[in-house]
């Protein structure tokens, strides 16, 4: 789920909890995670991904989205987490599901999938007080040429990222990854949301932008632990939020795409833990 918009020694990971970090004299608080508790959210991820992959086979045509998200909170609790995103700030599912020129943060409910959408899945969990985020966009069926470059496009745009999570890069680095192979190919970042670390709570310190801003951002360390999660339009980057409260779309009505890992990063590089195996 999108939020609004020193490396030294790691010997103090092989505890279970947390280092926060000051960065700048108002800036953000950084947790760095020990070893014990990214073991924990490995845990925790495995069961987002596994959720998310039986939500992929069970989007099409005729699903309803409220049978996704029951769907997501009954296997959820049989593996004995509960879903994130349930009640946060109000929200009223476990799931996120948005279809089409819904960016993110879309309500499940009576709405059928159809051949030639697109659904995003976003969903989170929360497992021994710890939280993992993922989210996928799938195609219903068959879809056009130039929907299905946008799914490609963005997909690769968090892969490109991800590979820019070392020890001693700048969170700029992944954000320009992101920003220039989506826009290189045509299409627009949506700049009013972005990653986030995550943790002990859903939403952390720091935002992770998808485009560049002023700065080179914080240094990257092990223990660092990110939602990555490029959103990506056809058309204009304006979106809006609907009456729902929730819920938003593109301005110009085209589509939009969303794809999101949990990832740690450790000595010798990033570890995405939402990965399906």
């Amino acid at each position: 789920m999108p939020v609004d918009n020193p490396t030294g020694s790691t010997d103090h990971l092989n505890g279970l909890e947390e280092v926060k970090l000051r960065i700048g004299k108002k800036g953000a608080m950084i947790t760095i995670k020990s070893r014990r508790e990214i073991e924990i959210m490995r845990d925790t991820s495995r069961i987002v991904a596994e959720v998310l992959n039986e939500l992929r086979l069970c989007c099409k045509a005729g699903v309803t989205t409220l049978e996704l998200d029951s769907i997501a909170e009954e296997r959820t609790k049989k593996l004995g987490a509960e879903p994130a995103f349930k009640g946060y700030r109000g929200f009223p599912k476990a799931l996120c599901t948005s279809i089409n020129h819904q960016v993110v943060h879309g309500i499940p409910g009576n709405t059928i999938l159809n051949e030639g959408d697109i659904i995003s899945l976003d969903f989170g969990a929360l497992y021994r007080s710890y939280f993992s985020d993922a989210a996928l966009t799938v195609p219903i069926g068959a879809i056009s040429p130039e929907v299905e470059k946008l799914l490609r496009i963005t997909e690769e745009c968090l892969y490109l990222g991800i590979e820019k999570l070392l020890p001693d890069n700048h969170l700029s680095d992944l954000s320009r990854a992101i920003q220039t192979h989506a826009e290189s190919n045509g299409f627009s970042l949506v700049k009013e949301f972005g990653g986030h670390g995550i943790g002990r709570r859903l939403h952390e310190d720091p935002m992770v932008l998808n485009y560049v801003s002023n700065g080179r951002g914080i240094k990257l360390r092990p223990g660092l632990v990110l939602a990555i999660e490029p959103m990506v339009n056809m058309g204009a980057d304006e979106v809006q939020i609907l009456s729902d409260g929730w819920t938003v779309v593109t301005l110009d009505g085209k589509p939009s795409a969303h794809f999101e890992h949990t990832v740690a990063i450790t000595d010798n590089g990033p570890e995405i833990l939402t990965k399906v195996a």
